[in-house]
């Protein structure tokens, strides 16, 4: 029969094992991020096979998606858009109209849907191609044959993925400040200097700075997260689906305290 005492001492062990486990999780990210930022400033990344591969990597992630995603963001730009316009409207707060929609959208949603998007369609499915080819033998192969794992396969993925967050993002952005001055002035050109003045204000150099590290650091999350995990060494991982979860989760916490941060900068 387990004592009370031996109980608690299971529980702490338990504990510390959990919370090591973590501690070594966001030890392995650091050190693959590391590596990686390295090897993306080598020269030799960018020559022959590994930029090819990088270039095919980016084709991947970025062009089967823009269309549909271009889409969809253009028309969740519109019912916004609508929304908050017609909502200032109505109370007499009109002069608030295009703060609160580049607020709400631009600074936002935008990067965060981008973010997601990516991650849903490629880098979580990247992470756990990557998972099987190593679990597969895939790396011993490769160095056999002269190449760098990293180089040839983790690196064109992580890369790829950063390349489609940032792509998606620009351009979801480019959109809704048309469809925002399209929705608040019309289909005219009457009010592109106030336009350009009030969005110039909202852009203040802090702001710009916040939105540019956030929408950066949301694509160094999606792309690094789920490949960094398919790296790991972790004990009773049955399938490729919990890699799936792992990095979904740490990708999810890391975004999180990434949009925590960008709040209290722009608005405390």
């Amino acid at each position: 029969m387990m004592t009370p005492a031996t109980a608690v001492s299971n529980a702490v062990l338990g504990a510390g094992r959990g919370a090591w486990r973590w501690l070594g999780g966001w030890w392995q990210v650091l050190f693959v991020g590391a590596q990686l930022a390295v090897l993306t400033l080598s020269p030799s990344s960018w020559r022959g096979h590994p930029r090819a591969q990088v270039l095919r990597q980016i084709d991947e992630a970025a062009a089967p998606g823009l269309p549909g995603f271009t889409l969809l963001m253009a028309l969740f730009n519109v019912v916004v858009i609508r929304i908050v316009v017609v909502t200032a409207f109505a109370y007499g707060l009109s002069q608030y109209a295009l703060d609160a929609v580049v607020r709400v959208l631009v600074l936002e949603l935008i990067p965060l849907a981008a973010a997601l998007y990516v991650a849903v369609e490629y880098s979580i499915a990247g992470g756990s191609q990557l998972y099987k080819w190593r679990r597969d033998g895939g790396p011993q192969r490769l160095r056999a044959a002269g190449g760098d794992p990293l180089a040839h396969e983790v690196l064109p993925r992580v890369l790829g993925a950063m390349f489609a967050v940032l792509l998606l993002a620009a351009l979801s952005c480019v959109i809704s400040l048309v469809l925002t001055y399209v929705a608040v002035h019309g289909f005219t050109t009457a009010g592109v200097a106030s336009f350009n003045r009030a969005v110039g204000h909202i852009f203040n150099p802090a702001v710009t700075l916040i939105f540019g590290l956030k929408t950066l650091l949301f694509a160094v999350a999606v792309s690094l997260l789920p490949v960094a995990n398919a790296l790991r060494d972790i004990e009773h991982r049955p399938s490729r689906t919990s890699v799936e979860l792992q990095g979904l989760v740490q990708m999810l916490v890391l975004m999180l305290g990434i949009e925590i941060a960008s709040l209290v900068g722009n608005y405390y």
